[in-house]
């Protein structure tokens, strides 16, 4: 077994092991979103460890699933960074690590506004043989995804994705619009794309007693999202789009579970995805490791 293969398997162990520790849970509403980010950040201290899975049909090809786990930690109550393993089998192929990201959200304003501003950046170390398609990108098309992982992993990428994320809650609803430029850091011309979500919780009030099925545990909503062309071809002309219906449920115990069918919505589009994906927060995990290591309590 490869070093990269050890690499994403210890980190898919961690990601199922972790959550049975004996930490304490932290109970919050997660949005059920897989593409759009809203303006919520993870609570300073605190550690979510997911994991994610999206499987994709492929006309002309072979269908897919494509996997990642995911590392979020509230670094500053203004400052969320995260950091991804990425892997992917193909049917009638093989099994392959596509590479690693480092992501950074950073909130400017400190209040609750109409229009909540955050800024994303990520760095992306990835091979062609990614097909986490977690956002739509410049010119990225279903046949793209047709040539054989042994071949498009000889293709490596190390780019740069922007994003402003403009995120509103009203009346129990979130609204979120995410635009996004991406550019690999060689002579490539920067790309474009966008996520829309809304989303609402089931029910506004919460029960009298402590329940798991409560309606106010359960988020629904929808995101529609895809490519933009580049900055030679800006516009829809050769792009991907996608409609996805979503929903999260957000367990007292920590735990929340998402969902989400996807559909194409031209014929440059994947027919249909599937993601689905589960999260645990962990309370003060920040603190726990100063004191571990001697640290201020």
């Amino acid at each position: 077994m490869s070093p990269s293969h050890r690499l994403l398997l210890s980190a898919v162990f961690l990601v199922l092991l972790f959550p049975f520790l004996p930490l304490p849970p932290a109970c919050a509403q997660e949005n059920p979103y897989f593409v759009a980010y809203d303006h919520y950040l993870e609570e300073p201290g605190n550690l979510e460890i997911e994991y994610f899975s999206a499987f994709g049909t492929q006309r002309n090809g072979n269908d897919f699933h494509a996997f990642w786990g995911e590392f979020e930690y509230g670094a500053t109550a203004w400052w969320t960074t995260e950091f991804y393993l990425d892997g992917q089998t193909t049917w009638n192929d093989s099994t392959v690590f596509t590479g690693f990201r480092w992501e950074n959200r950073f909130r400017p304003l400190k209040r609750e506004h109409f229009i909540n501003p955050i800024f994303y950046v990520e760095y992306e170390n990835k091979n062609g043989a990614d097909k986490i398609l977690k956002e739509g990108e410049g010119h990225d098309v279903e046949s793209d995804f047709l040539v054989s992982n042994a071949e498009a992993r000889k293709e490596h990428f190390h780019e740069i994705e922007l994003k402003l994320i403009l995120s509103s809650t009203f009346k129990g609803w979130n609204f979120t619009q995410n635009t996004l430029a991406a550019k690999d850091l060689s002579n490539s011309p920067w790309e474009f794309g966008y996520a829309l979500g809304a989303s609402r919780q089931l029910a506004l009030k919460a029960a009298a007693k402590r329940c798991t099925l409560c309606p106010q545990n359960f988020v629904a909503g929808a995101e529609m999202y895809g490519g933009l062309g580049d900055r030679h071809s800006f516009g829809l002309h050769e792009t991907s789009h996608y409609l996805a219906p979503v929903l999260g449920w957000n367990m007292p115990s920590g735990w929340t579970l998402r969902i989400s069918p996807g559909f194409g919505l031209n014929e440059n589009s994947h027919k249909f995805l599937l993601r689905w994906g589960v999260s645990r927060e962990i309370n003060g995990i920040g603190s726990m490791v100063s004191r571990l290591f001697g640290g201020r309590k």
